[in-house]
């Protein structure tokens, strides 16, 4: 994941060692210290019976463990950085061993999804215990880690940084004939209110014959978000890029003017902590339509830095489409505004200085 490798390479006061069972997209993310950690020949045995018979957190075998406690002895490593709740879960066999104090971080799915059962809930309970910090990526989702028994105390707020340098703000015009072009960029999955930003488009269009929508991503609704544009009419504007990277993600904001982002919560829980397309458009100065979902209301501002919504309500995206498209003086004020909260909260390099702070503090602890 872009953002995770982002926060790596950018650690300065301290030497990251990277562990993973295996190494994909070295081209994408060339990082040198990388270490592979043993995976057990019989996973598919803790895959069935875990996951799909006892229905229960896969948890790692202690063969998988002591190569992790070989690594960290070798590389002489003084903190380990497990990602994302599920994995803490995964490695809590691992977490009650540890020589070091365990840092776990939760980012939004990992607090909400498959964690139902009793004996779920209790193995999350004894990592909360185990852990020496608990990073979440909002206040949101602190709330919630919270609700689901961590304590207060352990919990510290660690946000993505957005890289200022890369992403930063640029003025838009209004287009001639007014060819409005509209973005979301997201995976194409359920809690990114997909469905909605048809709806809104296929409104905002009918009053606006040259705009355009832009859906990059992909993802397993690809196919029913194709047809639902059919049925809408608006299949000809709607274009699907599929995956994209960096830099052409980045000239899509820079050509857009309208960034949409209506998230929602589905049946089974997941929900965001705060997108980081959402982010990465602010930065730019992209004036952004999102939901009250999840940490979004940290990162937009009413009216200040953007425009929120209830879930699922295209309606009202379509009105304030509609409002900003006739009002220049708003679509400026938001898009400063927006590029102002992300350099105010999210930049990279403040994020890395907190993170920094809480490793040597956890490691100086000890």
């Amino acid at each position: 994941m872009l953002h995770l490798y982002r926060q790596v390479v950018a650690l300065r006061r301290v030497s990251p060692v990277v562990l993973a069972f295996k190494r994909e997209n070295s081209d994408r993310f060339p990082i040198s210290n990388i270490r592979l950690v043993r995976r057990s020949g019989f996973r598919w045995v803790r895959r069935i019976w875990d996951g799909q018979i006892r229905k229960i957190p896969q948890q790692a075998y202690p063969c998988e463990s002591r190569s992790i406690l070989r690594l960290l002895d070798d590389e002489r490593c003084a903190l380990l950085h497990i990602y994302f709740g599920n994995n803490g879960l995964f490695w809590l066999p691992l977490i009650r061993r540890s020589p070091v104090p365990v840092i776990v971080s939760f980012h939004g799915a990992d607090a909400g999804v498959n964690i139902g059962s009793k004996t779920a809930r209790r193995l999350l309970a004894e990592m909360f215990d185990f852990c020496a910090v608990i990073l979440a990526r909002s206040n949101s989702l602190a709330t919630v880690l919270v609700e689901m028994g961590c304590s207060p105390g352990k919990i510290c707020i660690q946000r993505t940084g957005i890289p200022l340098s890369t992403f930063h703000y640029m003025h838009r015009s209004r287009p001639e004939k007014e060819a409005w072009q509209l973005l979301q960029a997201c995976r194409l999955i359920e809690k990114k209110g997909l469905h909605s930003t048809l709806h809104a488009f296929a409104a905002f269009s009918a009053n606006h014959q040259h705009a355009r929508l832009t859906i990059a991503g992909d993802g397993p609704l690809r196919d029913s978000l194709e047809q639902l544009a059919v049925k809408l009419d608006v299949a000809e504007r709607v274009f699907f890029t599929g995956f994209v990277n960096q830099s052409t993600l980045l000239t899509l904001f820079q050509s857009s003017h309208f960034f949409l982002h209506p998230s929602e919560q589905p049946a089974d829980g997941d929900r965001e902590g705060i997108p980081n397309s959402l982010l990465e458009a602010m930065a730019t100065g992209l004036p952004c339509i999102a939901t009250s979902h999840g940490g979004i209301p940290e990162a937009v501002t009413h009216m200040k830095s953007g425009l929120l919504v209830s879930e699922s309500n295209h309606e009202a995206m379509n009105h304030w489409l509609e409002r900003l498209a006739n009002d220049d003086a708003l679509r400026e004020s938001l898009g400063r505004g927006a590029a102002a909260a992300i350099e105010e909260n999210f930049d990279l390099r403040g994020q890395i200085t907190k993170l920094e702070d809480i490793y040597l503090n956890a490691a100086s602890a000890a």
